[in-house]
């Protein structure tokens, strides 16, 4: 499925259609080139998850954590940028930290994707004639749940 993203309004209202329907367990894996908008993306289901303020980038820190009552539940966001095997990251503890939790990884294919995950929702960003435009796969979990046409 292919959702145009004309503007940061129309990526805010990804966002936010994607927040309500997270859960525990779900992965939403953001690819792109650098600058396609996968952080924009990612703030924008951090804002609508309930967070205020500040969501820096994890490109260096690799991983944000989110937790309520900052959000209605627990997050990490993960940046794979700086990332250059799957072995990297199991040695900063991934798994651990997603017990409970929502993945929000960019740079998903640095570590071997998520794409085998029933609970994986793929989004490609890539340019456009205007804006960006957002390619979405989702694992058999979002059955169901997919908050669009």
């Amino acid at each position: 499925m292919k959702i145009a993203l004309p503007d940061l309004v129309a990526t805010s209202g990804l966002g936010a259609a994607i927040a309500e329907k997270l859960r525990a367990g779900d992965v939403v894996a953001l690819s792109g080139a650098l600058g396609a908008g996968k952080t924009s993306l990612a703030r924008a289901i951090i804002a609508a998850l309930g967070h205020r303020g500040e969501v820096p980038s994890p490109s260096f820190s690799i991983i944000e954590l989110y937790q309520p009552p900052e959000t209605r539940i627990p997050l990490v966001h993960a940046d794979f940028y700086r990332i250059a095997s799957p072995s990297e990251a199991r040695e900063i503890g991934l798994d651990d930290y997603r017990q409970g939790a929502i993945l929000l990884a960019e740079w998903p294919e640095n570590i071997g994707g998520f794409a085998d995950e029933p609970a994986c929702l793929s989004i490609a960003l890539e340019a456009a004639d205007e804006g960006r435009i957002a390619i979405v796969e989702a694992g058999p979990d979002w059955l169901g749940r997919i908050p669009w046409p």
